[in-house]
């Protein structure tokens, strides 16, 4: 595991403020501190509403976990390119530009969409049970067989255009609270698949991350309490209105869940 760039940088300020006072001289404590933050929906904040125009399909907002922490840690440059629907390719394809031998932090959240994410969804809403654990199963063995070469290419771009930098790996909640408060909608049976697929995803990508050296940051644990089915939700319901919505963080979801994980982990 990198030690978080932030950190160090941090900790230097602090030195640096000490040596001032005992007139040790001027620390080189200036250096500019650069953050990348890339991925798909749940980095650029679908569900939160309060989408940037200048973004389009994208739809990246202030209410995501990445803009929420530099509007709090005011880095010296911030990049946000993560975007909706993105998939490993599309990271490499389209997002990977602001990162350089200087930047000092990456988050990414990456590999959903890959394993097929919404089609799960959509399969497990309209179909069967069976039909949905099957569907669920054929995402697992995506999972097994081509995700992590996948995710490794991803990996491999990000450490060589920014060999020095912190990346943080972050990871997908639980969409269901079992035996909750939901009446109606999918089967336990569905929502149990589902929750269970989640965790294999999520292990998935921790293991590559450490692979590469990198921070896996969980969400899984902040969100229990907060699932769909909870009585407080921090995840969107299927919304025939806006089904690109569903099953994505809320703004508390981004808030409250994600971007205390990730102040953790940076």
């Amino acid at each position: 595991m990198r030690l978080s760039r932030f950190a160090a940088l941090s900790s230097s300020l602090l030195l640096a403020a000490g040596a001032a006072l005992f007139g040790a001289g001027q620390a080189a404590a200036q250096a500019d501190f650069g953050y990348v933050a890339l991925g798909d929906s749940y980095s650029s904040g679908v569900g939160a509403g309060n989408y940037d125009s200048g973004s389009g399909n994208c739809k990246r907002t202030t209410r995501a976990y990445p803009a929420l922490w530099a509007a709090a840690h005011s880095p010296q440059t911030f990049s946000f390119t993560a975007c909706s629907g993105a998939r490993t390719g599309d990271v490499l394809a389209s997002q990977l530009a602001p990162l350089n031998s200087g930047t000092d932090l990456v988050s990414i959240t990456v590999g959903g969409n890959d394993a097929g994410f919404s089609d799960v969804m959509t399969t497990c809403v309209l179909q069967s049970e069976s039909t949905c654990v099957s569907r669920v199963n054929q995402a697992k063995a995506y999972v097994d067989s081509t995700l992590p070469g996948r995710l490794d290419q991803v990996y491999n771009a990000i450490d060589s255009r920014s060999p020095g930098a912190h990346v943080v790996v972050l990871g997908y909640p639980r969409f269901y609270k079992l035996n909750g408060t939901c009446t109606t909608g999918l089967t336990e049976g569905e929502r149990a698949a589902i929750n269970g697929a989640a965790d294999y995803l999520n292990a998935a990508i921790a293991k590559r991350a450490a692979n590469h050296g990198f921070t896996f940051a969980s969400v899984a644990g902040v969100f229990t309490g907060h699932e769909i089915c909870s009585g407080s939700a921090w995840l969107h319901s299927v919304n025939w209105l806006n089904i690109g919505e569903s099953y994505h963080p809320t703004a508390a979801g981004q808030s409250g869940g994600y971007l205390p994980v990730f102040t953790n982990a940076a």
